[in-house]
């Protein structure tokens, strides 16, 4: 089967290291393999090399700095930006998201470039213009704090930049978590050499430097928007296809053209559009399986995500602030943690735990289980005055969720060296260290 690939990012790269006995097209539009966007923060702060980024792919024929601009369906064709066109059997659209820029006067030149000042964060090409101009910084505003406003804000203040951060809701990651741990990052941005402006927005860049709606300027050598994106749809409406925030696709991941797919930031089952690698991963897996000739059904993921920031510890399970359920929380803002579970009928349906994840690998398990817990194993867990009884994972449970590293590839390897080289579990944010860790030593001879 000819299957084409739109879009070379980590959703189309895990889709086409999965897919056996198929002839794989792959169209990206970046001029650089398919790379480990979690870690670009990383490559801004200096502890990654750019080469340390690419992913696996397995046997495919990879079109780098190629467009797709038409999806010819009756003809099952893609129409490229020279005119060429490539056939398909199953196109699958992995399009990502774009950034969304915000109503800022002064940072869009009239010749309709961005103010070399100001910086977005989604792509390679973004994160090296933006380690270039900072070399000669001094002073930066990261507009947004989000995940990503968060990353990049500590990626520059560890290269010694002052760095402010402005976000226009009352809290920081308040997409994520509630006020009280919003509150506690905030201190510890803080306590790091961030200034954090809640509440705050930003309304034009001028040569003294950016203005806030209350009046303050922050002097400023350079501007990072990360303030977020939208679902990279256009092909699809071109097409035809149904959608709504994105790609509206069903059990089986397919768009309403049966012979289309659509993968990752772009795509939308029920309500549900994700803006994250995980679930991203997770639904490309499951096509690959499809497309191999397995039975599957998507029904929505059931996300965990983790800030890979240096010196702050964030780990949010699925939709904290909107699920419903019994909560049991708590917080301790002198020692910096926040830890929240949201249980309904004894399962953990979402969670926050931020300054303190000595217990998230159990806590993740018992949520991607859906185990059933006693009555009093929620508040145990969010304690840390008694170490957690040991747990046995299946080899097939997920470890690293930057590299998507299962258990089973990890008790293969000898030592930590080896996790590190064959599988590159533990090079990401870093989050995945103790279960690593753990791992290697049930393997090791007594």
């Amino acid at each position: 089967m000819r299957v084409v690939i739109v879009g070379a990012g980590m959703a189309a790269a895990r889709l086409a290291d999965g897919l056996t006995d198929h002839e794989v097209t792959l169209l990206g539009d970046e001029p650089h393999p398919p790379y480990n966007r979690i870690l670009l923060s990383a490559v801004l702060e200096g502890t990654h090399a750019v080469d340390s980024l690419t992913l696996p792919m397995g046997d495919v024929d990879l079109r780098l700095d190629t467009r797709v601009v038409e999806i010819h369906r009756a003809d099952h064709e893609v129409e490229l930006a020279d005119g060429s066109r490539v056939e398909y059997d199953a196109l699958v659209l992995a399009t990502g998201s774009v950034p969304t820029l915000p109503p800022i006067r002064g940072i869009v030149r009239v010749d309709g470039r961005l103010d070399d000042r100001v910086h977005t964060f989604r792509s390679l090409a973004d994160c090296l213009r933006l380690d270039e101009s900072a070399r000669s910084a001094r002073r930066a505003v990261v507009v947004g704090g989000g995940l990503l406003g968060l990353q990049v804000a500590r990626a520059l203040g560890v290269r010694g930049l002052a760095v402010e951060v402005v976000e226009g809701g009352d809290h920081l990651l308040r997409s994520q978590v509630g006020a009280e741990a919003g509150t506690i990052l905030a201190r510890d941005l803080e306590r790091l050499g961030t200034a954090v402006y809640t509440g705050a927005r930003a309304t034009r860049l001028t040569g003294d430097g950016l203005v806030l709606d209350n009046g303050f300027t922050l002097d400023s050598d350079l501007v990072a928007l990360t303030a977020g994106g939208r679902p990279s749809t256009a092909l699809a409406r071109r097409a035809g296809l149904e959608v709504r925030r994105g790609v509206v696709v069903d059990h089986l991941l397919r768009s309403s053209d049966p012979a289309i797919h659509a993968i990752g930031d772009c795509a939308q089952r029920g309500s549900q559009v994700n803006g994250f690698v995980p679930p991203a991963w997770e639904q490309a897996t499951l096509l690959a399986r499809h497309l191999n000739g397995e039975q599957i059904a998507y029904d929505g993921s059931r996300s965990v995500t983790r800030l890979r920031a240096t010196g702050l510890d964030v780990a949010v399970l699925g939709d904290p602030e909107r699920t419903a359920g019994d909560v049991v929380e708590v917080t301790n803002p002198i020692a910096g943690s926040h830890r929240k579970l949201v249980v309904r009928d004894g399962v953990i349906v979402a969670g926050t735990l931020v300054g303190d994840l000595s217990r998230i690998g159990l806590i993740t398990q018992y949520y991607d289980r859906g185990s059933v817990l006693a009555s009093s194993e929620p508040g145990s867990l969010l304690m840390g005055d008694r170490k957690p009884p040991p747990t046995a994972l299946p080899d097939e449970a997920e470890i690293c969720a930057c590299a998507g590293v299962s258990a089973g590839r990890i008790r293969a390897c000898a030592s930590l060296d080896e996790v590190r080289d064959i599988t590159r579990a533990t090079t990401g944010c870093g989050g995945c260290a103790t279960a690593v860790r753990e791992l290697v030593m049930e393997g090791a001879p007594a």
